[in-house]
């Protein structure tokens, strides 16, 4: 089965940590990640300015590597990576900003990329949100 994966809420929150989890299990069950979105406030996860007390678990951290490992594709979405101050290079450029800070796997996009893994998955599984 291949499921599309939408994150709403922030590496700290309990619905990151669920996510990442089924995440693995979907791997782990032999089934496939279309893709991996991050929206709302779950685009702080692909921030490299999130810093974790030491005594909790680095759930963005674990998110990156996750993607990495498995050769994901991660997008978070750009008008609420924009709104919470997650840029590229290129939008740090384009809105004159001193600093780029989307961390390596991620890319920004639109919701089209949204729409486009659902049109390829079977399931959308969604966390965290409102």
């Amino acid at each position: 089965m291949k499921f599309a994966i939408s994150l709403f809420s922030a590496a700290h929150a309990p619905s990151s940590r669920r996510a990442l989890q089924f995440a693995r299990a979907v791997l782990a069950g032999g089934h496939e990640i279309v893709r991996l979105f991050f929206y709302q406030d779950g685009v702080h996860s692909a921030s490299a300015n999130v810093v974790t007390p030491q005594d909790e678990q680095d759930v963005a951290l674990q998110w990156r590597d996750f993607i990495v490992e498995h050769k994901l594709d991660g997008v978070v979405c750009i008008a609420a990576a924009l709104r919470r101050g997650v840029l590229d290079t290129q939008e740090a450029e384009r809105y004159q900003r001193p600093a780029a800070n989307l961390r390596e796997p991620w890319e920004l996009s639109g919701l089209g990329q949204l729409h486009d893994a659902v049109q390829s998955a079977d399931r959308l599984i969604c966390f965290g949100g409102p």
